[in-house]
Parts: C-alpha cells; structure tokens; sequence
C-alpha cells in the first residue's frame, strides 16, 4: 500500500502573501508620514539603507530596506506606483511556486538571507567604489527568488514585455543578471537602480538553491 499523499499547492501561500501584506502596509505608511509637516518625518529616509560610513546609517536598515519602496517623486509629489507593483508582482508570480516546492519556513529563510545578500553586496560596492545614495526596496530579495526559479525550472517559458515570443526562464535570468552587471559597472549610465544589491540577492539565492540541490541532478538542465 503506498503512503503517497498528494498536496494541492496553494495559489496564494502564507509566507508570500504576508510579505506582501507588510510591503504594502509599509509602503501605506510611507506615504502617510513622508508628507507629514512637509517631510519633516521622512518614513522612507529612516527606513532606506544608507552607506556603512554615512552618518545616517543604522544596522537595522539592513533589514528595513527591503520592506520599503520609493513613495513619491521630488519635488513634483506624485505618487510613485511601479516600484512597489513590479517587485511584489515578481514575488506573487515566482515566490508562491518556491515555497509550495520547499515550505514557509526555508522559503521565508531564504527570501530574507537573498535580502541579506542584497544588502551586504551594496555596501560592500558602496564602500569600495564610493557613493552616498540609501537604498530601499525588495528588488534584491526578488532577484534571489527569480535566480532560484530559474536554477530550478531553467526551461519554463516566460513572455517578457515587449518580447513577442516565450523566452526560457534560464535565458531571461541570464538576461536580467547581465543588465545589472553592466548597469553597476555604469556602461548603462546613472539610473539610480542598485544594480549590485539585485547582483547580491541573486547570487545569495543561486548559492543557497545550490546548496539545497547539490545531489538532485534533474534541476541541472
């Protein structure tokens, strides 16, 4: 008699949805208190990641950063939307298939080690390479979260805007990595995106997806 049990995965589970929950709340409240007595609170720069050696940096941003998001553009005050849509969408779409493969606890270890990984690549450029911008946002724990999509289901096709045909997750991972490369090496100009912590969020979750399946061959294709 077989003792095979089969799991219905959950569309929405608990760990991705309440990342998101907490994004958006966080998000909410930086819009709320940005604006506060005109931005003498300044939510977002508290929250931000600042340089190791700014005067403003705090070792809890190392944590905060990625549950923040761009609020408002200055000086015009209108609300930036894209920022916040496109990483939790990113989440939502490849977040929910990881954590229906490994479960809530390793996969919520793993989306705030990638986190970590972020944050840790970006200061580390920033002190070698100079700099004083903060950085928020969960690109780079999302960039974990594709980099490990795409180690694990290389061959899942993908459409990508504006691309009018499937591209393979393997390829579009490659594709992403290497924006980022030659944006942090500034070949691509100054775009005010941290380009090495979204190189550090994947790299932490390539190593990570590495470590866990170093004996399953079936992924290595």
């Amino acid at each position: 008699m077989s003792n095979f049990r089969y799991t219905r995965p959950d569309r929405f589970p608990p760990i991705v949805k309440n990342i998101i929950i907490i994004n958006v709340l966080v998000w909410i409240a930086q819009l709320i208190y940005d604006k506060k007595d005109g931005l003498t609170f300044a939510l977002t720069d508290k929250l931000a990641l600042y340089p190791i050696d700014h005067p403003a940096f705090r070792p809890y941003q190392i944590a905060t950063h990625m549950f923040a998001h761009a609020s408002y553009t200055y000086p015009q005050g209108s609300i930036i939307f894209f920022h916040i849509l496109f990483n939790m969408f990113g989440l939502f779409m490849f977040g929910r298939i990881l954590e229906n493969v490994w479960g809530s606890k390793r996969f919520l270890f793993f989306y705030l080690a990638c986190g970590v990984g972020a944050a840790a690549a970006h200061l580390a450029m920033q002190y070698l390479m100079g700099g004083s911008s903060p950085a928020i946002g969960a690109s780079g724990a999302v960039m974990g979260v594709f980099a490990a999509f795409g180690y694990l289901f290389p061959n899942t096709e993908l459409m990508i805007i504006p691309i009018p045909i499937p591209v393979k997750a393997k390829w579009v991972v490659l594709g992403y990595v290497l924006i980022d490369l030659f944006g942090g090496l500034g070949t691509l100009g100054s775009d005010n995106i941290a380009h090495f912590a979204h190189l550090g969020g994947a790299l932490t979750g390539f190593i990570i997806v590495l470590l866990w399946n170093k004996t399953n061959r079936k992924t290595l294709y």
